[in-house]
């Protein structure tokens, strides 16, 4: 039992769980976000453009409620479902945005260590001693 212990708090200590589990929150409260975004803001929009107050009037009732026979609506709530598509796609392309933005970064970090890494280009050889001198004996003889 102890070992099995030790073996989870080894698992839990793992850098990659904490990071999934900072993700999961932090994608919960942005989760949170977009959901106020759609229902707040784009849905209003949505039903000003169609000139309802709200998107109930996207829905289709199949079946009206009928108090008196205990017989509760039957309806096709498009609204919720173009509220929630809405949402999806706001939260995969912020998603696509954040993996591109750190794609980008590791290639960038990637090129960086691979410069550093690369030997220097070669300096052309400097002339010898011989040669230098036989220039300066050249350039005397010149004058």
């Amino acid at each position: 039992m102890k070992n099995m212990i030790n073996e989870f708090k080894a698992f839990i200590s793992k850098g990659n769980v904490l990071d999934m589990a900072v993700g999961v929150i932090v994608g919960a409260a942005f989760g949170a976000i977009t959901k106020s975004l759609v229902d707040n803001i784009i849905t209003p929009l949505l039903a000003f453009a169609f000139g309802t107050p709200n998107t109930d009037a996207l829905n289709i009732t199949l079946r009206a409620a009928d108090e008196a026979a205990g017989v509760e609506a039957i309806v096709l709530g498009l609204g919720t479902l173009v509220g929630a598509i809405i949402n999806f796609l706001i939260i995969a392309l912020v998603l696509f945005a954040v993996v591109k933005a750190i794609n980008k970064a590791r290639a960038l970090a990637e090129k960086k260590k691979e410069e550093e890494a690369a030997p220097a280009p070669e300096e052309p050889p400097k002339p010898t001693t011989e040669e230098l001198l036989g220039k300066i004996l050249e350039e005397l003889k010149k004058k």
